[in-house]
Formats: C-alpha cells, sequence, structure tokens
C-alpha cells in the first residue's frame, strides 16, 4: 500500500546508491512522512493515525519504457519497522 495515501508528506530527499542498466534501475534512499490520515487495514476498515512521524531505508527497483517513463516499480522496505515507528505494532 502506497504510504502517499495515509503519510501524504511522504517523501524521500536522498539516493544515496543508484544503479542503471538497459531499461531498469535500482535505487535506495531513506522514507520520511507522518502517520497523518486514516490508513485501509486490508478488510474494509482504517486503522486512525497516530501522527507519528517515520524514518525508514528503502529500495526501489524501476522498469523503464522507451519514452524515458517508468512503467512498473517495485519498493521495498522493512514493513514492522515501519508499523512499530508509527505506533500500529
Amino acid at each position: 500500500m502506497s504510504p502517499a495515501r495515509w503519510a501524504p508528506d511522504s517523501r524521500i530527499d536522498v539516493h544515496p546508491l543508484r544503479v542503471a542498466k538497459n531499461d531498469l534501475t535500482a535505487v535506495t534512499g531513506v522514507m520520511q512522512g507522518t502517520f497523518s490520515r486514516p490508513m485501509p487495514d486490508g478488510n474494509g476498515g482504517t486503522i486512525p493515525p497516530t501522527s507519528r512521524h517515520f524514518s525508514i531505508n528503502m529500495a526501489t527497483v524501476g522498469l523503464w519504457n522507451r519514452q524515458g517513463t517508468m512503467d512498473e516499480e517495485f519498493l521495498f522496505f522493512d514493513s514492522q519497522a515501519l508499523n512499530r515507528q508509527i505506533g500500529i505494532a
């Protein structure tokens, strides 16, 4: 689930490691934000926001097309660490 829905201020300001070959890219970074809006729980309900901030390491792999736009993106991060930081674990 995209943090943009429940943490609209989420951002990745720095990508210290970047690798690219042909139509693939891979980058690391630190995703930061605030759990400020209800989070969908996957069962039709929501988890109320805690207003807690988070800062977690992440990696993303992107697949690009010939027009220079990304067709697919795969974002990886430690969900348990995120849940602890925002107060739901």
